[in-house]
C-alpha cells in the first residue's frame, strides 16, 4: 500500500466516525424538522376544518360577531376566517421549525452561528424599515381576523369606500359597492370600521308631511300602518322589536318629516324600509293627511 492509500485510511480511522456521526446527527436533524413540521400543520389543518353546522375548533376561543341572519354566509365567514388564520400559523410552523434545523446543522458542522444571527437579525430590521407598510398591512389584517371586526357578507364602510365583503385577506379586503364597483382597501389603511351587519340594524323611514298635517291624527295613523305591516310575513321574518313613530324629525322651509323607526335583523334595514315606504305613504293618503310632494 502506497503512502497516500495509508495516509487516507488513517485520516478515516481518526475522522471517519466523527464524520459520519456528524452526519447522522444531521440527516436526524432533518427528518424530525420535516416530522415536526408535518406533524404540526396536520394539528393546524385539523384546528381549521369545522363540521357541518360547527364552527372550526380554531375559532372557538374566538370571539365571533357572525350574524346568523347571513345565512350561508356565515359558514363561508368561518371558513375564510380559519383558513386565514392556519394559513399564518403554518409559516410560522414552517419558519421556526426549519430555522431551528437550520441553525443546529450549522452548529453540527462546526460554523460559528452567532454573526449568522446577528447579520439575519440586522437584515430583518433593515427589510422590517424597507417593508413598513407590507408589515402593518399584515398585522393589520391578523387583528382583523381574530377579533372578527367583520367578514364575508357584511355590509360595511372602510372609509375609503361602502360596500359588501367579498373577501378578506392578511393584506387586502374587498368589498363591491351598489354600483357594482369592486374595491380592494389595503388593511393597514383601514382606520375605522362601520359594520351594519353585527347584532342587528335599525329601518329608518322619514315621511315628508305638508305644513298643514295634524301630527296628533298622523302618529295614530302611522303607529296603525306600521303595526299591521310589520305583522305581514313577508315582513315579520326580518323585524325583532316593535316599531316607534318617533315623531317629528325636523322642519324646513318645505315641510315636516316624521320619523319611524323598526329594529331588524342585519343587512335587512334597507329592504325593510322600501317595504315600509310603500306602506305607509298610501296609508297617509287615504286618511286625508297632506304630504309635502315637492
Amino acid at each position: 500500500m502506497d503512502v497516500e492509500s495509508t495516509l487516507a485510511v488513517e485520516w478515516w480511522v481518526t475522522h471517519g466516525p466523527k464524520i459520519a456521526e456528524g452526519a447522522l446527527r444531521i440527516a436526524l436533524t432533518v427528518l424530525i424538522a420535516v416530522v415536526v413540521r408535518y406533524l404540526l400543520r396536520r394539528l393546524i389543518d385539523r384546528l381549521t376544518r369545522g363540521s357541518e353546522g360547527r364552527k372550526p375548533k380554531l375559532l372557538r376561543p374566538l370571539r365571533e360577531r357572525a350574524p346568523q341572519a347571513l345565512g350561508v354566509l356565515v359558514s363561508e365567514r368561518r371558513e375564510q376566517r380559519a383558513k386565514t388564520i392556519g394559513s399564518v400559523l403554518k409559516s410560522v410552523v414552517t419558519f421556526v421549525v426549519f430555522g431551528v434545523a437550520f441553525i443546529q446543522v450549522l452548529t453540527e458542522l462546526g460554523m460559528n452561528v452567532a454573526p449568522i444571527l446577528t447579520s439575519a437579525g440586522i437584515l430583518g430590521v433593515a427589510i422590517g424599515f424597507g417593508a413598513q407598510n407590507l408589515v402593518k398591512d399584515f398585522l393589520s389584517g391578523m387583528f382583523m381576523m381574530l377579533e372578527d371586526q367583520y367578514g364575508v357578507g357584511d355590509v360595511v364602510d372602510l372609509g375609503p369606500a361602502t360596500g359588501t365583503v367579498e373577501s378578506v385577506g392578511l393584506r387586502i379586503t374587498t368589498i363591491r359597492d351598489t354600483n357594482g364597483t369592486v374595491w380592494y382597501v389595503r388593511n393597514g389603511e383601514i382606520l375605522r370600521v362601520g359594520n351594519s351587519s353585527q347584532g342587528f340594524a335599525v329601518a329608518v323611514v322619514d315621511l315628508p308631511l305638508a305644513y298643514g298635517a295634524n301630527l296628533a291624527s298622523t302618529t295614530d295613523v302611522l303607529t296603525t300602518a306600521v303595526d299591521k305591516a310589520v305583522a305581514e310575513e313577508s315582513m315579520a321574518k326580518d323585524v325583532i322589536d316593535k316599531p316607534q313613530v318617533l315623531g317629528v324629525e325636523k322642519v324646513t322651509p318645505d315641510g315636516i318629516t316624521m320619523r319611524v323607526t323598526v329594529k331588524v335583523r342585519p343587512g335587512r334595514q334597507w329592504a325593510v324600509q322600501r317595504a315600509l315606504r310603500a306602506k305607509l305613504m298610501p296609508a297617509l293618503e287615504d286618511a286625508g293627511i297632506s304630504l309635502n310632494k315637492s
